[in-house]
């Protein structure tokens, strides 16, 4: 397949565009603050857009209608539990960070339980951001590599250098409003794709919904009380876990919330951003039904290595290369670009302001100014993204290291929240008590993570995880949290104990 002159005009204009946009911040980003920040001056709706941007990336693009061709919605479940992680945001943790005022996410733990625990954090979060700027670079690649040819590595180092340019020169406004931009142009270009195929389908809307109902394509999953399977409450509570993530400790969103002018503005940016993933979302899930009724009536236009098992992701990349008009697979093949560009872009500019606050600034120069903090911003946001670059070349072609690494981020991530979770909520936990608790839960998340990978059969088999994966960071949170919690008033009831006895 051939990109057509009028569709690679509207990529190539839509994509580089935001790029060049992106590079016009780079006179009011001089500072680090400015570079970190946006001076705080970023309107609400905008930073709130950003918020959105980041949350959707080009894995969501093609995931969710695949998702929804292949079975139901009942990972739209996973939508479900944003409002709650969201409210949570607006009613401790935006306040909380405004308060605190450091642009570190991870700030605040060392406030908790000292300079360990702000390492420990942001250590992982760094490790996870490089790993998913190679994801994010390498499966943007895929479809363009399966519907035009075009090689790997090629858009791979194209779009990385790309992002590169404007995240270094424009900083966090740069970043910013792009992501207002290609979050646009996202939802744009699936609602242009839901109205087409809603009317294309041979017999109408109506046909569409009857196929869809008649085949439970609708369905939100089990209601039943399974560990094991993906019910509507293993994937809602999922959700609430991943948001809570997300809206509370992920420096991406957190660093959003200090470019507003105000705390209130903050709060409406984490809202609007929030809450506008729910209707896309659905957007998205309607389209993979839309497309199981398009290709149920229309069988021949679907290849039959297409009808295989396990190719549901591939059908939406089909069609809209094969059946979209002149100028909207243009429009849908930008979409999936800007959302990518969106991930990957947050992700240099958050990776250098941690480098920055809480190393630099830290332990090698605290007293630095702003010439040699610029100095490490850029040379941050220029070493995550050579390295996303390099990360995305070698795992191209390799599936199973990729599922690997999305297992070790549950580590990662599960760590981070309970340590926060801990910290936040228990007053009396201190130094030893969130240690024990990080260990146990940690061991706990290695446990459900890598035991369904590395042990097929055998003798070992009944030290497998019986759990379903999604509740390894609801399980590993927990642990972390009820451990320190636990031993914070054992520990602190014993010393008192003591301290009473001696006295008599």
């Amino acid at each position: 397949m051939k990109l057509s002159v009028p569709d690679a005009i509207v990529f190539f204009i839509l994509v580089f565009g935001n790029v060049i946009l992106g590079a016009s911040f780079f006179s009011g980003s001089k500072t680090s603050d400015q570079f970190t920040t946006g001076g705080r001056k970023i309107p609400a709706w905008v930073a709130g857009m950003s918020i959105f941007a980041t949350f959707v990336s080009s894995i969501s693009f093609l995931a969710l209608p695949g998702k929804a061709y292949s079975s139901n919605w009942n990972a739209f479940v996973f939508s479900l539990s944003i409002p709650i992680a969201s409210l949570a945001a607006v009613k401790f943790f935006v306040p909380l960070y405004r308060q605190v005022g450091n642009v570190s996410a991870y700030y605040y733990l060392e406030q908790r339980f000292g300079p360990w625990a702000r390492m420990y954090a942001s250590v992982c979060y760094i490790l996870t951001q490089l790993m998913r700027t190679g994801a994010i670079l390498m499966l943007l690649a895929l479809p363009l590599n399966a519907l035009f040819g075009w090689d790997i590595k090629v858009v791979i180092i194209v779009t990385g250098l790309a992002v590169m340019i404007y995240a270094m020169l424009g900083g966090i406004k740069a970043v910013i409003w792009t992501d207002t931009i290609q979050g646009i142009i996202l939802i744009a270009g699936a609602v242009a794709c839901a109205i087409y195929l809603t009317f294309s389908i041979p017999g109408g809307p109506r046909h569409l919904f009857e196929t869809a109902i008649e085949d439970h394509k609708f369905s939100f999953g089990s209601f039943g009380p399974s560990l094991k399977d993906s019910t509507f409450w293993i994937v809602l509570i999922y959700g609430l876990f991943i948001n809570l993530q997300n809206y509370g400790i992920d420096q991406n969103y957190v660093q959003r919330y200090m470019t507003t002018s105000s705390e209130k503005e903050a709060k409406r940016s984490a809202l609007f951003g929030s809450l506008l993933y729910i209707p896309v979302s659905l957007i998205f899930f309607y389209i993979g039904t839309a497309l199981f009724a398009y290709y149920s009536v229309q069988p021949d236009l679907l290849p039959e290595t297409l009808k295989m098992p396990g190719t549901g992701d591939k059908v939406f990349p089909y069609f809209i290369a094969t059946q979209l008009p002149v100028g909207m697979t243009g429009l849908l093949i930008a979409s999936i670009f800007s959302a990518g560009m969106s991930t990957v872009s947050t992700s240099l500019n958050s990776t250098a302001t941690i480098v920055l606050s809480d190393y630099y600034k830290r332990y090698i120069n605290k007293q630095a100014d702003e010439r040699s903090s610029m100095k490490v911003l850029y040379s941050s946001s220029f070493m995550t993204g050579i390295i996303g670059i390099l990360i995305a070349l070698s795992l191209v072609g390799v599936e199973s290291a990729l599922d690997a690494w999305w297992s070790l981020a549950s580590i990662f991530s599960g760590g981070m929240l309970g340590l926060f979770l801990l910290g936040y909520i228990s007053k009396k936990a201190g130094r030893k008590e969130a240690i024990t608790g990080v260990i146990a839960g940690v061991l706990v998340i290695i446990w459900m993570s890598l035991t369904p990978i590395l042990i097929t059969d055998g003798k070992l088999a009944p030290f497998r995880s019986p759990f379903h994966t999604n509740l390894t960071i609801v399980f590993g949170t927990i642990t972390i949290f009820l451990i320190g919690f636990v031993l914070s008033y054992v520990l602190k009831s014993r010393k008192f104990y003591h301290r009473d006895h001696r006295v008599k």
